[in-house]
């Protein structure tokens, strides 16, 4: 027998007692049923406790009953544990999933079946223009006021991505957004966004490179067809085969330089950055590469050079040497190459104050206008592409400075005025050199 069972008894048979003391069979029945209605007032009030423990949910907070009410309290409260501990770990999982979200390169916004974003990573605010956290609730298409998307999200074919214009450094410079909406649930819709400016960059540059490599190539192998043809089909004394001859072997030759050129811009893309192992005099480095630039004055100008190496401080230089060369070379060719024949040329080491180093080489020459400076780095651009090609350049060899720059921690400057010539500077960091102890 239960115990609310015993009580109930109990209450009756007390208030019957009453009664019957009163030596009347209705005040008997009456007082039993007086009984009665104390336990039900009784068990009603433990009942409420009860439910107004259960309406909060507080397992921690049990009333203490015992009996029958105690035992349903008891198992309430350790069902109300579990389900706290789901929760719990329910929370903490989609924490996690949203912090994951949240870190990736992609941006992420969640659409209600109305359209209005109800959450929305850091990565897709930045790449649409708006915050994650205040413009929750926001029509997406009030957000992102493009023609594209608009007729996008209206024809409501999304088998498809799109691309925007996304906030960039300048509107003259928009980012690119690729972005497309996979429908799931009720309705609800998620949109995934990617910057894609980079890619379309690259894709342009790829572009540009090949067409110019076509370019570049198809130059010389039509005059060597030409001069193939023409050796062929008509009989030429000796001095004009001589001279189609030396024609052709320049343009071999150019060819050649074009191919190693790029040859060497793939492997410095191409391969890990130089470490600090290895250091070099800077002396060495000066001479040799003035020693080939006093070697290629008296080979193509009528005048030869002034070409005059600066005294520096000793250093060591720490890097790969055949790179370090390759750059320090092409400044010192180029200085020969577009300095009129009879001006001087100078270079040397020479160090900041910020603890910096820098090869620098200064030529008298016609100097470059200041519209052309930000493009000098890039592959096959030239300020003066006939006079580049007269003196065989190939517009390769900034683009390797730079990269050799960059390789060593450091970048490349140039200063220049029209008329009065121009400085190539290659700067590496501190961590590139250090004193060189003599004696």
């Amino acid at each position: 027998m239960t115990r609310r069972a015993i009580e109930l008894l109990l209450l009756v048979a007390l208030g019957a007692v009453w009664g019957w003391t009163k030596e009347s069979p209705a005040i008997t029945f009456a007082g039993g049923l007086v009984g009665a209605l104390a336990w039900s007032f009784l068990d009603g009030m433990r009942a409420r406790r009860v439910l107004r423990w259960l309406n909060k949910g507080e397992a921690t907070r049990a009333p203490n009953l015992g009996g029958t009410w105690g035992d349903l309290v008891e198992r309430c409260r350790k069902v109300i544990k579990k389900l706290e501990k789901k929760a719990q770990s329910s929370d903490a999982r989609l924490e996690d999933f949203l912090a994951a979200i949240q870190a990736s390169p992609n941006g992420v916004v969640l659409l209600d079946a109305s359209g209005r974003i109800e959450w929305s990573n850091l990565t897709a605010a930045n790449h649409l223009g708006f915050d994650p956290q205040t413009d929750l609730g926001q029509y997406v298409r009030n957000m992102v006021r493009n023609p594209a998307f608009t007729a996008y999200m209206a024809g409501g074919d999304f088998n498809h991505e799109i691309q925007i214009d996304g906030p960039g450094p300048r509107p003259s410079q928009p980012t690119k957004i690729s972005l497309q909406i996979h429908p799931y649930g009720k309705k609800r819709k998620l949109m995934i966004t990617r910057d894609v400016t980079a890619v379309q960059l690259a894709e342009t540059m790829r572009r540009d490179f090949v067409a110019n490599v076509s370019h570049e190539i198809r130059t010389p192998l039509t005059v060597l067809s030409g001069f193939v043809e023409t050796m062929q089909s008509i009989p030429l004394e000796d001095a004009d085969r001589s001279r189609y001859l030396d024609l052709m072997s320049q343009q071999a030759h150019r060819m050649q330089t074009l191919v190693s050129d790029l040859l060497t811009l793939s492997r410095l893309e191409g391969s890990p950055s130089p470490g600090a192992g290895e250091w070099i005099d800077s002396e060495e480095l000066l001479e040799h590469v003035v020693s080939e630039a006093r070697g290629l004055t008296q080979a193509i100008s009528g005048t030869p050079h002034l070409i005059e190496p600066v005294e520096g401080a000793n250093l060591w230089i720490s890097g790969a040497k055949t790179e370090l060369l390759s750059a320090m070379s092409n400044l010192m060719s180029n200085a020969v190459r577009y300095t009129p024949g009879g001006g001087q040329i100078r270079s040397g080491w020479r160090m900041r104050a910020d603890g910096w180093v820098e090869f620098f080489v200064s030529d008298t020459g016609p100097g470059i206008a200041a519209e052309h400076l930000p493009r000098l780095t890039e592959r096959f651009y030239r300020v003066d592409r006939s006079r580049s090609r007269e003196t065989g350049g190939t517009g390769l060899g900034l683009a390797i400075v730079k990269h050799v720059a960059q390789r060593h921690g450091g970048h490349i400057d140039v200063h220049s005025v029209v008329g009065e010539g121009s400085t190539f500077v290659i700067a590496l960091p501190p961590s590139r050199v250090r004193a060189r102890v003599t004696g």
